[in-house]
């Protein structure tokens, strides 16, 4: 049987460990480096790129959670010496590590395809493949929904604040889109909602001389 590091592809890295302390003065955008024993890899001795989920100033008490690359929120203690701790890359570093590399990436995507019947997935599959190498791209799940042909406008509206009715909210349109199949993947800012409306097209009777 051969060893379990002969299927892991792993990186060597200089890293320092962090305390706590450490920790509270970065923020969300600051790579770090935790433990791969997690729930769903179960790979001691192994580290994943990972961010905090929130600036360590915010965090309360010695809990820290961080996300990793692979989208796996993890929370640990860099303080305690039974856990595995949280490591920064540093040249300087007093101890090397053991990083986890990406094999890929999968891509959820929500894709349109007119007519949508079987020869043309059966196309735009076969062009994937032919595009990256045969059994390299792999459909694991794929989950097909018909759409209307049906033009709406997809709005994003200001919530309303303080009395209703007192003022007429402000909206502003996001998209001119086939029933709203791409609503759903839309990010709307905050204290802003969606609004689908069948689509009106602007006609302008200006007068021409």
């Amino acid at each position: 049987m051969q060893p379990e590091r002969e299927i892991v592809n792993t990186e060597k890295i200089a890293a320092r460990r962090l305390s706590l302390e450490e920790v509270t003065k970065l923020g969300v955008k600051d790579r770090l480096f935790i433990s791969a024993d997690t729930a769903e890899l179960k790979l001691p001795d192994c580290y994943v790129p990972a961010f905090l989920t929130k600036s360590g100033e915010d965090f309360e008490g010695g809990s820290i959670t961080a996300r990793t690359v692979f989208q796996e929120e993890v929370s640990c203690l860099p303080d305690d010496e039974n856990e595995a701790g949280i490591y920064l890359a540093d040249e300087n570093g007093s101890v090397t590590i053991e990083v986890l590399q990406p094999a890929g990436v999968v891509l959820d995507l929500a894709l349109f395809v007119p007519g949508g019947d079987k020869g043309a997935l059966t196309a735009l599959y076969a062009a994937a493949r032919q595009a990256f190498g045969a059994d390299v791209v792999q459909i694991w799940r794929q989950g097909l929904k018909e759409v209307p042909d049906v033009k709406v406008d997809i709005f994003e509206e200001q919530i309303p604040r303080g009395r209703k009715g007192s003022d007429r909210p402000k909206r502003d349109r996001r998209a001119v889109d086939t029933y709203p199949t791409r609503a759903d993947f839309i990010e709307f800012s905050a204290g802003w909602k969606p609004v689908v409306e069948i689509h009106r097209p602007i006609v302008d009777d200006t007068p021409t001389i």
